[in-house]
This record gives structure tokens, C-alpha cells and sequence, in this order.
């Protein structure tokens, strides 16, 4: 997503100056300049679900088994690099903080030693499911075909986790310093290689073996790499290094990994939390039976496609917000989430409307089975809805995270994450409810994060914030 031009404050301060309004300004950043920074995470995002999507797909070419044992795994595998997620939120906190101050030698440094971390960590997730996974997994799937599936699945996926969290680590450097177009061109580069090779490797094509769900998570793992390896090249190429000192890899400093783990911790539970959540979810709907799964994980599918503009205006809110309060101008935070949460309802709206009016064609997309399009056409209705919902939610709940009391947010998402798990535990166990009333339980978890999020941010409690 970055562009060849030299790197500088001047990047920054044009991009949010020169600005001028019939009325009094109320906030420098302008919703032309919000687009600016959110579209480039959009269309990387886009690009990413289609790997999503292609995944779906083929797995539902394969079978309600092959469908909901990919879900399972490919859950299993997304709740344990949401550590390394987290960790790379906070690290893009950081960053652009100290963008906002003008200090860019300390970007650098904060990249290398995020590095550090991140590696450290991956080895002890990939030790940990390589020897405990398969005994995990027994413990928490009831069918035995979904079970061989996950396993299937996993033990190929997981060593995927070294270029994911580089690629974390790539994202907030970039997101960070307001150049987010190189995250598209990484991402066409990931989807390009992930569709190709899944439809060689999950049916055989091309001369390649024919894998099945093994081949998707191989995939997967490959345009992981591909991705890593055209963030290095670009970075190399095209980015002054030397102004930010990156890849130096001077001194190893301690206070300083503490001062980034005090923004990141926070993040990093918080995501694990969320898509743990996420996953217990999923492991409750297994237990109602595999077509239910199976309808919930093309659900899952759409759902991420709704999520799109939200997840980009989130990042473009985080980034902002701390931005704003470097350069000292908290007056303006307030305002600042206001603009991002215009654009961002409205373009989720746009996409709502569609995914309402023509459900059927779009489930049609995943399967031909006329049992699972029954299934799956209230579903859609409901994560329309929810999706709204989640617009004012996440973007409310990024400006909590952008103003760097990461503790705070994670005190709130543990508090909506808690209400989730119950309500869906409840529902299921004791009322024997449909799938349909089960996936209820998003709008429920979009309303109260809205309101707890939108609460705090009016409290004015996180001015002074440092990180």
C-alpha cells in the first residue's frame, strides 16, 4: 500500500492540514483523509476474504464434514495468533504515537524488539499444539469425523504461525505511520497464491496431490510466506530504513519491551479472549449437530464479508486517535471517532442491504444443499443486523484502545464476552433454541459494546494516557 515517495513528517502533517471548512473546525482530520487511511485496509481486507470465501467454498465441495472440521480448526488456529494480533495492535499504538510526536528513530527500535517478542512467542504456541494439541481438541469436539478433520487441518496450519505474526508485525508498522496501501499489494499477492493453490492441492489439479482439507491448510500456510516475504521486499525497496532504524538490531532493551507489553498486553488478552470466545461459540453449535456447523461456518464466511469497512475504519481509528492525542489535541478525539463512525455505517449499510435482499444467491455461492440454504437464510438477516451494530461498536471500542488505556478495553471486552458466552450457553442447554436464535447473540454483543464503549469515551477518564 505504500507508495515510492520519501518518507517524512511532512506525510503526516499534509495529510491532515491545508484543510478547510464554511464552519468552524471542530477536528484537522477530515472524512476525505479518514478514506485515505481506511480504503487501502478495506481493499486488503476484501482481497483477504476472499481467501476466506475461495476456502469456504471448496470445503463445502468436500462435504458438511470437510466444512465444519475446517471451521473448528481454522478456529482453533485464528484464537491462538490473536496473541500475536493483539500484540501487534499495541505495537501499532505505539508507533503512531511517537509518529504523532515526531520521533522516528524510536519507531524502529519498537519494531525490533515487537519482532523479538513475536517470534519468541510463536515457538511456544507451535511447541504447545504440536504436543498437546491432539489431546485438546479430543477434549472439546463430540463427533469423530469432525475431530480427524480439525487434527487434519491443524497439523498443517500451525506452522503458519512464524509468517503470520511477522505480517502482524509489517501491519503495524505501516497502519502506525498512516501508509496502509502496501497492505493491499501484500494481500493480492497472499490471495493470488492461497486460491491457486487450494484448488490445486484440495483436489489434485495441475499435478499436485490431492490433499482435501489437509491441501487448505498447506495453502494457507504458503500465502502466509508469500505475503511475509513481499512485505521485506517492499520494505527494503521502497522505505528509507534509515530514518525509522529498521532492522538494525542494536541492543536488546528490556524497559523497553515493558513499555510496548504495558500498551500490548492488554491487547493481546483481549483479542485471545475475544476469538476464544469465538471458537467456544462454535464448539456449542457443534454440539447441536454437523449441519448447524456446517450453515454456520458459511455464515461465518459472509459475516467476516460484512465486517470488512469495520475492521478498516477500526484500524484507521486506533491509528488516528493516538495520533491526534500525540500531537496534543485531545479536544479533538471526540470528534475525530464521530467522522470515522459516519463513513463507516454507511458503507456497512451498503453492503447490508444487498447481502438482505438476495440471501439465497449468496449462500448459493457456498453450497447447493437445500437443507443448509433453509438454514442459512434467517442467518443472514441476523448478521445484518448485528453488523450495524457492530459498526458503532468496534470503531467506539478502537478509540478506547487508540487512547491507550489498552487496560480499559480489555476490562470491556471481558465484561461483553462474558454476557456472550452465557447468553449462547443458556440459550442452548436449557431452551433448545434454533441456530438461528443462537446467532442472536451478536446483536446482543454489538449493542453492549457500543453503549459501554461510547460511556467511557464521554467520561473523559483516558486524557493523560501515556504509552
Amino acid at each position: 500500500m505504500l507508495h515510492g515517495k520519501t518518507l517524512n513528517l511532512c506525510y503526516f502533517r499534509s495529510l491532515y492540514s491545508n484543510i478547510t471548512y464554511p464552519i468552524p473546525l471542530k477536528t484537522s482530520i477530515s472524512y476525505s483523509k479518514i478514506w485515505s487511511i481506511a480504503y487501502p485496509i478495506i481493499i486488503g481486507s476484501v482481497a483477504q476474504n476472499v481467501i476466506n470465501v475461495t476456502d469456504t467454498a471448496f470445503l463445502g465441495r468436500l462435504g458438511e464434514v470437510a466444512l465444519g472440521g475446517g471451521a473448528i480448526g481454522g478456529l482453533f488456529y485464528m484464537a491462538l495468533i490473536m496473541l500475536g494480533w493483539g500484540f501487534g495492535v499495541g505495537t501499532q499504538i505505539v508507533v503512531a504515537r511517537r509518529y504523532g510526536e515526531g520521533q522516528l528513530r524510536p519507531i524502529g527500535r519498537t519494531i525490533e524488539h515487537g519482532f523479538f517478542f513475536l517470534m519468541a512467542l510463536a515457538l511456544v504456541i507451535f511447541t504447545t499444539v504440536k504436543l498437546f494439541g491432539d489431546d485438546l481438541l479430543l477434549s472439546i469436539v463430540d463427533s469423530e469425523n469432525i475431530f480427524s478433520t480439525s487434527n487434519e487441518f491443524i497439523r498443517f496450519r500451525i506452522w503458519g504461525i512464524f509468517f503470520a505474526h511477522t505480517n502482524f508485525l509489517f501491519r503495524a508498522f505501516y497502519v502506525g505511520i498512516g501508509r496502509t496501501r502496501v497492505i493491499t499489494l501484500t494481500t493480492l499477492v497472499m490471495v493470488a497464491v492461497n486460491v491457486f493453490l487450494d484448488y490445486a492441492l484440495m483436489f489434485g489439479n495441475f499435478g499436485f496431490p490431492e490433499m482435501g482439507v489437509s491441501g487448505a491448510a498447506l495453502a494457507s500456510v504458503i500465502a502466509e510466506l508469500s505475503c511475509m516475504l513481499a512485505f521485506f521486499a517492499y520494505t527494503l525497496l521502497r522505505v528509507p530504513t534509515y530514518k525509522f532504524r529498521l532492522f538494525r538490531f542494536s541492543v536488546f532493551s528490556f524497559p523497553l519491551l515493558a513499555r510496548i507489553l504495558k500498551v500490548s498486553v492488554p491487547m493481546m488478552l483481549q483479542n485471545f479472549f475475544s476469538f476464544s470466545v469465538w471458537f467456544v461459540f462454535f464448539l456449542i453449535i457443534e454440539k447441536m449437530g454437523e449441519s448447524e456447523l456446517a450453515i454456520s461456518n458459511i455464515i461465518r464466511s459472509i459475516y467476516v464479508m460484512l465486517l470488512i469497512p469495520i475492521m478498516g475504519f477500526a484500524s484507521a481509528a486506533s491509528s488516528l486517535v493516538s495520533f491526534v492525542i500525540g500531537k496534543g489535541r485531545e479536544k479533538e478525539v471526540l470528534w475525530t471517532i464521530g467522522k470515522i463512525l459516519v463513513l463507516c455505517v454507511a458503507s456497512v449499510l451498503f453492503i447490508v442491504l444487498f447481502c438482505s435482499f438476495f440471501p439465497e444467491q449468496l449462500l448459493s455461492v457456498y453450497t447447493a444443499n437445500e437443507h443448509l440454504l433453509a438454514l442459512g437464510v434467517p442467518l443472514v438477516h441476523v448478521i445484518s443486523i448485528s453488523a450495524v451494530l457492530l459498526g458503532f461498536g468496534f470503531i467506539l471500542f478502537s478509540g478506547v484502545s487508540g487512547t491507550g488505556k489498552t487496560n480499559v478495553s480489555l476490562a470491556i471486552e471481558i465484561i461483553v464476552l462474558a454476557v456472550y458466552v452465557v447468553f449462547t450457553a443458556v440459550m442452548v442447554r436449557y431452551f433448545n433454541v434454533s441456530v438461528t436464535v443462537v446467532w442472536t447473540v451478536e446483536i446482543l454483543y454489538g449493542l453492549i459494546l457500543s453503549v459501554v464503549s461510547f460511556v467511557y469515551l464521554k467520561s473523559k477518564r483516558w486524557i493523560g494516557a501515556g504509552v
